[in-house]
């Protein structure tokens, strides 16, 4: 019986996706939404990139976005792992810890860590 166990390259790409997820919500979260001065100019009508990416921030975050979709794309993983999976639930959950959806993003977490004891699926 094989586990799914990503090879030395995949965990490499992860560790690409994971900590550039986090580093790109760590920036949206400390210099756009906590911002007085961003929040102020985008509230003004400026229209930058940066207050586009807050204005969808706040409204995944108002609606738990990041902490659902984590957690369901971590469900399926799960159920059938598959690097691509893992990786667009590691970067959800990262983007739902950062963004203040920690609760489903944490639970989303775990359920990547026990997706390390499922079989590896079976190639075609």
């Amino acid at each position: 019986m094989k586990l799914f166990l990503p090879s030395a390259r995949a965990t490499n790409y992860l560790l690409i996706v994971g900590f550039c997820s986090l580093g790109y919500a760590l920036y949206v979260r400390y210099l756009g939404i906590e911002q007085t001065n961003v929040g102020l100019a985008c509230a003004a009508g400026l229209d930058t990139w940066l207050c586009f990416s807050r204005r969808i921030a706040i409204a995944l975050y108002e609606n738990t976005v990041f902490g659902w979709a984590a957690l369901a794309v971590a469900a399926l993983n799960l159920l059938r792992p598959s690097l691509v999976l893992f990786g667009l639930a590691l970067a959800l959950a990262c983007f739902g810890v950062v963004l203040y959806n920690i609760q489903l993003s944490a639970l989303a977490f775990g359920l990547l860590a026990l997706s390390f004891a499922r079989r590896a699926p079976e190639p075609d």
